[in-house]
């Protein structure tokens, strides 16, 4: 299983089928401390760019954007609870949602790419 990341700052760890997603790092300490997330409902179906769920900090709020095509299988259920769970590990326990996929993954890059555009901004 391997993880991939988005130019918007998204993660996505592919395991078959189906795709879970969350925000980078980079992104939580450039929201600063989260403190409200909003999922979206299971059986959404998303477009692959499309808006897929909110997050909120103390400096702004920000689209979290799906980085494939499919239909939300699975929500991080304890997310809106403790939204801090996206501050302490946001490309972990801090995952947003899981979606089936619809087609193959593309405009993705590894974590060295990740790294190199990171080096850009």
């Amino acid at each position: 299983m391997s993880t991939h990341y988005t130019k918007d700052h998204e993660w996505i760890r592919v395991d078959g089928d189906v795709a879970t997603i969350g925000i980078t790092a980079y992104a939580q300490e450039q929201l600063g401390d989260v403190v409200f997330v909003e999922l979206p409902e299971v059986g959404k179906v998303v477009a692959a760019g499309a808006e897929a769920a909110v997050v909120e900090s103390v400096k702004a709020a920000s689209d979290v954007f799906a980085p494939v095509a499919g239909t939300v299988v699975e929500v991080n259920a304890a997310l809106p609870d403790a939204p801090e769970t996206v501050n302490s590990d946001p490309e972990g326990a801090g995952w947003f949602m899981k979606i089936k996929l619809d087609g193959t993954p593309s405009d993705l890059m590894d974590r060295a790419a990740y790294d190199a555009y990171l080096a850009t901004l």
